[in-house]
């Protein structure tokens, strides 16, 4: 630095010692994507400044700057994960971004976009995301505006074990185009091993975007937009939790086995909130790997090549590999090499082949149309293993450092043979000590409301799990709040999950109301629904007061019999139509009063 007597002159262009303190001390707790996105925001103001000639410098994310706006529709996270990662990539690249859920989003804004990307994943039998149900509704109707001027692409979620796979992305993908809008890049559709995939899919978009964007503005600045920051531990960065408790919920006798699990958190710095999940990746026990060998006659033994090196057959089929779920590639990959006529015919009905492959696991189909194949072709028909999620069962603050599951052990007998689930029985099996890989994924969807809000609480069987979570933490902050658990099983005697927190919790007034259903103690079965048939006009009385609705649990039968009966109690109770009722319900969930976590 250039010397002046005794006073150090910085040079020109260049900030002060004082200036330099400010600046260190702004930017001293941002993440790396952060700094990046800081750096590209500084730049693009520097840029301004310094061509005076062009007028008040712009605000960044002014409205003629070029941005990419990326959207998602999620239920279970996947969706705005892969969106998240988009942005961050974007930004990274000096790209200006606004990232939003499909929620969020101000439907009006749509006739104005240039360059949108959705990401949404297919929910049930083919609907829309909760959070999408608004935006799909809106591009189908007879509101949606000409989109000639935008661009667009669309990446679908979905999983081909089912009928309707990637529906929603397909619908809104054609939709966009009917609409006038020109496609970026073509629509790719992903299965449950989807990160390949997307990343894939996700470099053609920037790519595309990068010069679109550089076309209509080159000297566009970043917009000022915050991209979450990811967390320290993720599917390929997974933290090893320790098992400290594995607990029988149900009874002796009991047609189901669930379990309490509590995971030690350690010094791993994880965070979570009730209403999240925490994913496992789990491992094929042997009673899923050796069927699989001795079907096709293998040597569990025998080397095969993977990301790290060889080794046994046996290992690779344990932690890297889908056995418990079928999907349409291996479904079509195994007709292939089978040459079975019937599997070719199968996979030309595509909801008969959705139903098959529900009922089956993959060494039902190595046994019923068998194939000499060796181990490499074996693993090539293999998707990967996925992570399982599980509804957290524990409050953050009542637990710390601690995350507790409620699990439901899938274990069952069909074609001749024991079955097992993956993770179930990984999860089952495990002792205190031995370890987990997991990591948590956020539900910012189903999240407690204000401490003073009364919530109503829908969880049969392990769709209770959350509810254990939101009581906990409400006891834990002194929430004021009402709540009210319909609880729902199959016995009282033996598949009452934590039956004596919920009385505890009843006796002490915390749990201001419960009403349980247990379908086969009686001669009419009697489910949850039914429960809030009975109580529509206490019911309509917590909503009108501004009470909160959550529900957890199977998608496919449970959710929408519940959202019917809530529908069918809101008409008895207001008097309102079928119709009216219908809206009603509708209106809680744009409110963000009437949240599902189902599955």
């Amino acid at each position: 630095m250039a010397q002046v007597g005794s006073a150090a002159v910085a040079p020109e262009g260049a900030l002060d010692t004082a200036r330099r303190a400010r600046l260190r001390e702004a930017v001293a707790d941002l993440a790396p994507l952060e700094l990046q996105w800081a750096s590209g925001y500084l730049a693009g103001l520097a840029d301004a400044a310094a061509r005076p000639d062009a007028g008040p410098a712009a605000a960044p994310g002014a409205d003629d700057q070029p941005r990419l706006t990326i959207l998602y529709g999620s239920q279970t996270g996947n969706a705005r994960g892969v969106a998240e990662r988009l942005a961050a990539s974007a930004q990274a690249k000096g790209l200006a971004v606004e990232l939003s859920s499909l929620a969020d989003y101000r439907l009006a804004k749509l006739a104005q976009e240039r360059l949108a990307v959705i990401v949404v994943s297919t929910h049930g039998e083919g609907d829309p995301p909760d959070d999408a149900i608004d935006f799909h509704g809106f591009l189908h109707g007879r509101r949606a505006p000409p989109l000639t001027q935008l661009r667009y692409a669309v990446l679908a979620l979905g999983d081909s074990s089912y009928e309707h796979y990637c529906k929603t992305g397909r619908d809104l993908d054609e939709r966009l185009a009917a609409l006038g809008a020109a496609r970026l890049v073509d629509r790719a559709e992903c299965d449950v091993d989807f990160r390949v995939d997307a990343e894939s899919w996700s470099g053609r978009v920037l790519g595309a975007a990068a010069s679109h964007m550089a076309a209509e503005a080159p000297r566009a600045v970043a917009r000022l937009q915050a991209v979450p920051s990811r967390p320290r531990y993720t599917a390929a960065h997974p933290f090893r939790a320790e098992i400290i408790t594995n607990q029988p919920l149900t009874g002796r006798g009991s047609g189901v086995d669930v379990r309490h699990i509590e995971l030690d958190l350690g010094d791993s710095g994880i965070s979570y909130a009730a209403g999240d999940s925490l994913a496992v990746r789990p491992s094929n026990g042997a009673a899923l790997v050796m069927p699989v060998v001795q079907a096709l006659g293998l040597d569990p033994e025998a080397p095969v090549p993977g990301p790290h090196g060889k080794r046994p057959l046996a290992e690779a089929l344990r932690d890297d590999y889908e056995l418990t779920l079928l999907g349409r590639r291996f479904l079509e990959a195994w007709a292939g090499l089978s040459g079975a006529g019937e599997l070719v015919a199968l996979l030309a009905d595509r909801a008969a082949a959705a139903a098959w492959m529900k009922e089956r696991q993959v060494v039902d189909v190595l046994r019923q149309y068998p194939a000499r194949v060796d181990a490499a072709a074996l693993l090539a028909s293999l998707r990967p293993l996925t992570p399982r999620l599980y509804s957290i069962a524990s409050g953050p603050t009542a637990n710390p450092g601690e995350v507790h599951l409620t699990v439901g052990v899938v274990r069952y007998a069909a074609w001749r043979h024991d079955h097992l689930g993956a993770a179930s029985s990984f999860l089952a099996a495990a002792v205190p000590g031995e370890r987990a890989p997991v990591w948590v994924e956020a539900n910012e969807r189903f999240r407690l409301p204000a401490d003073d809000a009364p919530i109503i609480m829908i969880g049969p069987g392990t769709g209770v799990a959350p509810f254990r979570a939101f009581v906990e933490e409400r006891e834990a902050r002194g929430a004021p709040g009402r709540n009210w658990l319909f609880f729902g099983a199959r016995h009282f005697d033996t598949d009452f999950l934590y039956q004596l927190e919920w009385l505890r919790y009843r006796k002490r007034g915390l749990l201001n109301r419960l009403d349980v259903a247990f379908s086969r103690d009686q001669a009419g079965k009697v489910y949850v629904q039914h429960r809030l048939l009975e109580q529509a006009a206490t019911l309509y009385a917590w909503l009108e007061e501004g009470a909160h609705v959550y529900v957890c649990g199977d998608a496919a039968r449970m959710a929408p019999d519940v959202h019917a009966a809530l529908a069918t109690a809101v008409a008895r109770a207001s008097g309102r139509s079928a119709e009216g009722a219908g809206e009603y319900v509708d209106e809680l969930r744009r409110q963000r009063r009437y949240h599902r976590d189902v599955y």
